[in-house]
């Protein structure tokens, strides 16, 4: 019974914790990550992406910025999808074991000591967005992810292995969202 009651006390305390002046204050969710910022030269979030960075044109990375990153982030995990893909979310790019202090990518760079998984073109590498021609604007989301350690994946890894093991180690995420169609 004693540890019941010592348990659910550490528990309160977890939970109100002690703020100013000795008020309650709500203890931050350990599940809810925090924000960083992804940017790009190319396009503003929701913009149209311009054809260099498609199947249309030369099919390069557009250039990225990171802001905000966490000082404890072991490294760092990119991955961009359309989810309005015919069949379902469509993976153009994965990255990870991104070093903890890039901050920014230039157009066509592979981040440095990272891995690229393989994208559903059947590639490793960047794919960019490449929708059937005539359907509506695709929306292609760039997530970055801040993560506590790094992953331990091979080269050909899925997004879904990706998913999995970014669980329970995210510190940060932050989107980039482009639009195109054909």
């Amino acid at each position: 019974m004693r540890r019941s009651w010592v348990i659910a006390v550490a528990a309160t305390a977890l939970v109100t914790g002690c703020g100013r002046g000795g008020r309650p204050t709500a203890a931050p969710s350990l599940d809810a990550p925090r924000k960083l910022t992804v940017t790009s030269a190319a396009y503003t979030d929701d913009g149209t992406v311009p054809g260099r960075y498609t199947c249309d044109g030369a099919d390069v990375s557009p250039a990225l910025a990171f802001t905000a990153v966490p000082t404890d982030t072991a490294a760092l995990a990119l991955l961009l999808r359309d989810p309005d893909a015919p069949r379902g979310p469509f993976t153009h790019w994965l990255v990870w074991d991104i070093g903890p202090h890039t901050r920014q990518l230039s157009a066509g760079e592979r981040p440095p000591g990272a891995t690229e998984g393989r994208n559903d073109f059947g590639k490793t590498g960047y794919g960019g967005p490449c929708p059937p021609r005539g359907d509506h604007p695709h929306h292609y989301v760039l997530t970055v992810y801040a993560l506590d350690h790094r992953l331990s994946l091979p080269p050909d890894a899925s997004a879904a292995d990706l998913l999995r093991a970014l669980s329970g180690h995210t510190l940060a995420t932050g989107t980039l969202t482009g639009r195109y169609s054909r």
